[in-house]
């Protein structure tokens, strides 16, 4: 589960899973100086359940990356953005 497509479907379970409008998900991956920054995008009306009371949800998602991410041994980073192509 190491790798960048593995850690990218992981995220886009869990946050499918949280979220009401599940099609509008998207988890981007990019590179930039040894680390791995994951862009989850999400619907403005889900922006809530992702990030949850005081950023527990949130903080979650990132320890399961971060333990996930342990045997690749790379510095991985989760930002949660809302999607705005999606607003209605």
């Amino acid at each position: 589960m190491g790798s960048v497509s593995g850690l990218q479907a992981l995220i886009t379970e869990i946050a499918r899973a949280l979220v009401d409008k599940a099609d509008a998900v998207e988890v981007r991956a990019i590179e930039e100086n040894g680390s791995v920054v994951f862009r989850l995008s999400v619907a403005p009306e889900d922006i809530g359940k992702v990030i949850g009371k005081q950023g527990r949800t949130a903080r979650s998602l990132r320890t399961i990356l971060g333990a996930a991410s342990m045997k690749s041994h790379s510095r991985v980073t989760l930002d949660i953005v809302e999607d705005s192509s999606s607003a209605s």
